[in-house]
């Protein structure tokens, strides 16, 4: 698998998505594929987006091969300058973690093009650096992770996560979400010692993510920061 995201990360590019048109391909890749798994209902536009896409502390990444977006995720950095998360009006318990200015990751509508899905690339590893990257760079000591059942394992296994909520109607979606957390600084080296490729690759210039820094938005945990190359 090592060798597979290697190969994947010298043809690929990360890229923070802010200009509309670029927006415009995330929000219609990601009702192609929550349409593909039945889990929203059908609508003219054929766009899924919401409020939270527009706020202050949102970051859009897309993951680009060959121009194209074949992956996306949204995050909500929560700090004490800012408490909005799509998470949170789900599990509003997780507010707690947020005491002492700690800060939380909030990564949500992660989505893969079905063209690259059964195919050697393997974009979900490729995807998820993204969270694990954002969580050094903007120095966080909690992130979460709403997901569905089916998909814990991997959270579990490769990430660190662990169960904190049980399933509840998430907006928007069909099928219901549990939360997972998981102690970003107690986890990071051990996730890094398992699975390198979710930090820095220096080698691959591609493979960095050039992060806004959300100054005014986001408050960076007192804790110590990771560097990120």
């Amino acid at each position: 698998m090592d060798e597979h995201i290697d190969e994947a990360l010298k043809q690929v590019r990360y890229k923070v998505m802010t200009d509309s048109s670029d927006l415009e391909a995330i929000y219609r890749l990601r009702y192609t594929c929550y349409r593909a798994q039945r889990s929203i209902a059908e609508n003219e536009s054929e766009r899924m987006t919401d409020p939270f896409d527009e706020t202050a502390n949102c970051v859009h990444v897309a993951v680009l091969m060959n121009g194209e977006v074949l992956a996306a995720l949204r995050l909500h950095l929560v700090s004490k300058l800012s408490h909005v998360s799509p998470t949170l009006e789900v599990f509003p318990e997780v507010l707690d973690r947020v005491e002492n200015e700690e800060t939380v990751l909030d990564p949500t509508r992660f989505v893969i093009s079905p063209k690259v899905r059964g195919s050697r690339v393997p974009l979900h590893f490729l995807a998820l650096r993204i969270p694990f990257l954002a969580a050094m760079f903007y120095g966080i000591d909690w992130a979460l992770a709403p997901v569905r059942s089916e998909h814990t394992a991997f959270y579990r296994r490769y990430l660190g996560y662990k169960p904190e909520l049980e399933a509840r109607v998430y907006p928007g979606l069909k099928k219901p979400v549990q939360l997972l957390i998981a102690n970003f600084r107690e986890q990071r080296d051990a996730v890094l010692a398992r699975t390198p490729v979710f930090g820095p690759v220096s080698e691959f210039p591609n493979a960095n993510i050039a992060f806004p820094e959300l100054s005014g938005v986001y408050a960076p945990s007192q804790k110590r920061r990771f560097k990120v190359a």
